[in-house]
């Protein structure tokens, strides 16, 4: 670093993305995007706002707003769009925690966390997991601070109740609680439904997975109007332009698309209970998932043998290093080939 850079932010250690190889040798399990291509409504309603990319996008991106809050059943004023739901998430960071109001989260969690309540000199705390991996949820009850939870959890792939969400919501009265919904397509049910009955709650979800934009970068906040009005300010004084024309247009159709996004999160979860299946089999322990990746391990090997190993192989997977969790790779779901390619992958190791 610079002898420039503030020393506020000298000890910041910046989020790691997954892997994102050069060229097509790898089959890609290592970030959670779909296998499958964006819908073609989607990829024309894109085209034809290319023609226009000279002019500035709507800021405050009322055609898209309308869209997104006529599918969820709510009012347009208790909808955020963005660039990709972290920016959501650090828009919150920003405008809710301070040291009066630190940040709250699993120990194991989206490591996005830990690295905006940093950049944004938010004191927070990391509340341990229990050893199965599953939320205490009485460790976030009454804590009235600002609490971030994703669920279902990456990467442990586990899920709380709405009522589990109601509880903590009702006992945190004097802070906001953050849910994030990244997968939740994947056989979840939506928090979104809680936002006109909760003041503080704020629920996050993305275009990147179960609607294949990850490339395009849109993501959603839902919350009550005066939520959404806090975090609008904090956007126009930042970023008023935060999604670009092709990327607006992009999540109108995919929006209108519902079968298509349907489908694909169906043939996902069958292909997610095939891999569960076949990596049992195997001599993998893993809980059942409900997200669009699974998150495993064996008793023989380490995670990062196992996950060399497959990269040796062209097949990509998502290795971490915290002690905690360095024994157990995620593995993206993707088609059907890609995952009978695994599995094969995996049985020449495992028979090694």
């Amino acid at each position: 670093m610079s002898r420039y850079l503030s020393g506020k932010l000298s000890a910041l250690e910046p989020y790691v993305p997954g892997e994102q190889p050069k060229n097509q040798k790898y089959i890609k399990l290592n970030t959670n995007e779909s296998p499958f291509p964006p819908s073609e409504k989607a990829v024309s309603y894109a085209a034809r706002a290319a023609e226009n990319l000279n002019l500035y996008s709507d800021p405050d991106n009322t055609e898209l707003i309308e869209k997104v809050a006529g599918y969820y059943g709510l009012k347009p004023e208790q909808v955020i769009v963005t660039n990709g739901s972290d920016e959501v998430l650090n828009l919150a960071f920003i405008a809710f925690c301070d040291k009066e109001r630190p940040a709250v989260f699993p120990d194991i969690t989206y490591g996005f966390y830990p690295v905006f309540a940093n950049v944004n000199c938010v004191p927070y705390e990391e509340i341990p997991l229990n050893s199965d991996f599953t939320l205490n949820v009485e460790n976030y009850m009454g804590l009235n601070k600002v609490i971030f939870l994703a669920n279902p959890n990456a990467p442990t792939t586990l899920k709380i109740s709405l009522d589990d969400i109601r509880r903590i919501a009702e006992s945190n009265p004097q802070g906001i609680v953050v849910i994030d919904e990244a997968y939740v397509d994947f056989g979840n049910e939506s928090a979104v439904s809680l936002v006109n009955d909760y003041s503080n709650l704020l629920v996050t979800q993305t275009f990147s997975k179960s609607r294949s934009l990850a490339g395009a970068r849109l993501g959603m906040g839902f919350a009550g109007r005066e939520i959404i009005e806090d975090l609008n300010t904090v956007k126009f004084s930042t970023n008023p332009y935060n999604v670009n024309r092709m990327t607006a247009a992009a999540g109108i159709g995919a929006i209108e698309d519902d079968a298509y996004m349907k489908a694909n999160c169906k043939t996902i979860i069958e292909n997610r209970a095939y891999t569960q299946r076949e990596l049992r089999k195997l001599g993998f322990e893993l809980p059942d998932s409900n997200t669009n990746f699974v998150f495993a391990r064996h008793p023989a090997y380490t995670g990062e043998y196992i996950y060399t190993r497959l990269r040796e192989k062209g097949i990509l997977v998502r290795h971490f290093t915290k002690p905690a969790i360095c024994d157990w790779n995620r593995i993206t779901i993707g088609t059907a080939y890609e995952m009978e390619k695994l599995i094969q992958a995996l049985k020449e190791i495992t028979e090694e």
